[in-house]
């Protein structure tokens, strides 16, 4: 099969468009033939390395894809029992996208139905081999069927955000009809699935950007308050200012390094939510705000199956919409990446794997 696979870390030059083994699905996988995949912020990550990552070169990155099941791999029982209840619930030909969380099964999380908090979990495309390339073998119950209409790269482009943005939203965060949410930073695909969320929640959405193109990106998918922090450098009193000296209930903040001002614009009592940080992992905050204001800070990853069903189910009936940003061929994937590491995409970046 093609796929793109890297054999040492570094810059988006150590990428190559190549032959490779086409995965065989193990017992309850299926193989699915890629026919989409979308860049992730951990793919560009994974392909520079950090401390303690252990790969099995060479690594193909992607966690997110969309295809068709080209084979499955079942026990008789499950094979004569497909598409029904106690069954693997797809079928060859089936047209699916993938959930990138990966759980055992086995574990006390997982057997409590919180497979992203599963203690031998995996994340794919970061662990273990992703969706750059024709075919991917994952168990059967990490697939989602799509209408038949449904296009795979709208697919692709929502699995793994949407998921992310709703389990740290509701799952975690709890949002609430009528609160206020701020997102820090306008055009990544977490944040653009934040702010659908929490309109489609009813929440009042205030975003805090610098870039003024992406801040009208975000205005058009419903942002109601919009803070240039280029022209505010002391964006915290611009966001209270814009809401009458009243603070935020909550804060998407996947930056890391903006911690302190998001603390600053919450009210008592409010949360501070986050998936990641894209600005780097260490940071000084001052406690004093944490325990004064009754303050939480909320971390998550992924979501559970259950909650990926939920959000796919808004995508696929059209009330949640994936932003696309621009399509590439697999072949090109260095560019897609180079593209998503300077910061130049609004929405999603997919691969065409056709």
């Amino acid at each position: 099969m093609k796929a793109v696979l890297f054999h040492q870390h570094g810059g988006p030059e150590v990428l190559e468009y190549a032959e490779f083994p086409a995965p065989e699905p193990k017992p309850g996988e299926a193989l699915v033939r890629v026919r989409a995949a979308a860049l992730n912020r951990v793919d560009v990550f994974v392909r520079k390395g950090w401390a303690g990552l252990k790969l099995e070169l060479p690594h193909i990155p992607g966690a997110d894809g969309a295809g068709e099941v080209a084979a499955l791999n079942l026990p008789p029982f499950e094979a004569a029992s497909s598409g029904s209840e106690k069954g693997s619930g797809v079928r060859v030909g089936d047209r699916v996208v993938i959930n990138a969380n990966l759980g055992c099964e086995n574990c006390e999380f997982c057997l409590a139905g919180k497979d992203n908090l599963c203690v031998n979990w995996h994340l794919l495309g970061e662990t273990v081999r992703g969706t750059y390339a024709e075919y991917v073998a994952l168990p059967t119950r990490q697939l989602y069927r799509l209408p038949d209409d449904f296009d795979f790269h709208r697919a692709a482009a929502s699995a793994l955000v949407y998921q992310t943005a709703w389990h740290s939203l509701i799952g975690r965060g709890k949002l609430q009809r009528g609160e206020i949410v701020l997102i820090v930073g306008a055009g990544g695909g977490v944040n653009t699935a934040s702010v659908q969320i929490a309109k489609w929640m009813g929440a009042q959405v205030v975003v805090v950007g610098s870039d003024a193109m992406k801040l009208e990106k975000a205005e058009a998918l419903g942002a109601d308050i919009l803070i240039d922090r280029s022209k505010e450098e002391d964006w915290p009193k611009a966001v209270y200012r814009a809401l009458n000296k009243r603070g935020v209930d909550v804060v998407v903040d996947n930056v890391g390094t903006t911690f302190m001002q998001s603390l600053r614009t919450l009210k008592k009592g409010g949360r501070l939510l986050t998936v990641g940080n894209s600005g780097g992992p260490r940071f000084e905050i001052d406690n004093r705000y944490v325990f004064a204001k009754h303050l939480s800070i909320i971390g998550s990853t992924m979501s559970t199956r259950e909650e990926f069903a939920q959000v796919m189910d808004l995508i696929v009936s059209g009330k949640l919409q994936p932003v696309m940003d621009s399509t590439f061929p697999l072949k090109e994937a260095a560019s897609a990446q180079a593209r998503l590491e300077r910061n130049e995409n609004f929405g999603k970046i997919t691969l065409d794997i056709g």
